[in-house]
């Protein structure tokens, strides 16, 4: 599933080729995604100029003046900008026809994304309202982290996956981040110390700044906004190597579960 650098790049890919574009039509191939497309998209977003393109946590978001169009990229969801005469492929289920002659196509081969409409501002939006900070955002602080965790017995990297107390830090980096804060993942939350939140905080925004700046993470499905995979995964230094070396140790990395989801870490460098 694309995490928070999967989506910012996708962002950067479509940002300078739809912002300030006017939307002439909309096509939808296929209402049945996660939630149903809504009708009123194609009623009201023709003739709207795409003001800018945001990102809040897994979200795209495009702004309008009247509006915003909520994208979610879902497992295998892509976000692309083609020439509007491109004939649509099988799973290719809307097009944003731009008057430029472009037009910007989501494609989503398990159905799995999104595609929404609201008017109202999108923070007050059911499913953005109740989101915790972005990881580059001033309030995301280990003083922060530290107070969330207080009495809490799950792991610290549950903690730091849940969207509710930070947004963005998916499975992949949250495995990454643990690793360069030296904490073992399985660790109670309640148990890290200020210290050490510091220091993972630091490391989570190193690690998808790497990310971002990488182009994300491309393991199975994902590529960006033109088309081209992340590089990300060529550095990762824990995910994925069950029994591999540490890079910084040569310690074999072990693997474990942690609510469902696979959790790689190094017995001697994480504490």
């Amino acid at each position: 599933m694309p995490e928070l650098p999967e989506v910012e790049t996708v962002r950067r890919g479509i940002a300078p080729r739809v912002t300030g574009q006017r939307v002439s039509r909309v096509v939808v191939r296929e209402r049945r995604l996660r939630w149903p497309v809504p009708e009123e998209l194609e009623a009201l977003l023709p003739g709207q100029i795409i003001q800018r393109v945001e990102r809040r946590a897994k979200y795209l978001l495009l702004r309008t003046e009247i509006g915003t169009a909520i994208f979610h990229l879902g497992m295998t969801g892509r976000l692309r900008v083609l020439p509007a005469a491109t004939p649509p492929g099988k799973h290719d289920h809307v097009d944003l026809v731009l008057v430029g002659g472009e037009c910007l196509r989501f494609n989503d081969s398990r159905r799995f994304g999104s595609l929404l409409w609201t008017l109202e501002p999108p923070a007050q939006h059911s499913l953005l309202r109740t989101l915790g900070p972005e990881p580059f955002d001033a309030a995301f602080s280990g003083v922060y982290l530290h107070q969330r965790a207080r009495g809490r017995t799950p792991a610290v990297k549950t903690l730091i996956m849940d969207n509710h107390v930070v947004v963005g830090v998916g499975n992949i980096y949250a495995n990454e981040s643990l690793h360069v804060a030296g904490i073992d993942p399985r660790r109670s939350a309640g148990q890290v110390t200020l210290a050490e939140y510091q220091r993972l905080v630091v490391a989570v925004r190193a690690i998808l700044d790497e990310a971002i700046r990488q182009g994300g993470t491309t393991l199975r499905d994902f590529v960006g906004g033109e088309g081209e995979p992340g590089y990300f995964q060529q550095s990762l230094r824990v995910y994925n190597r069950y029994l591999a070396p540490c890079a910084a140790c040569g310690e074999s990395i072990q693997r474990c579960r942690l609510g469902q989801r696979a959790t790689y870490y190094c017995p001697r460098c994480q504490r």
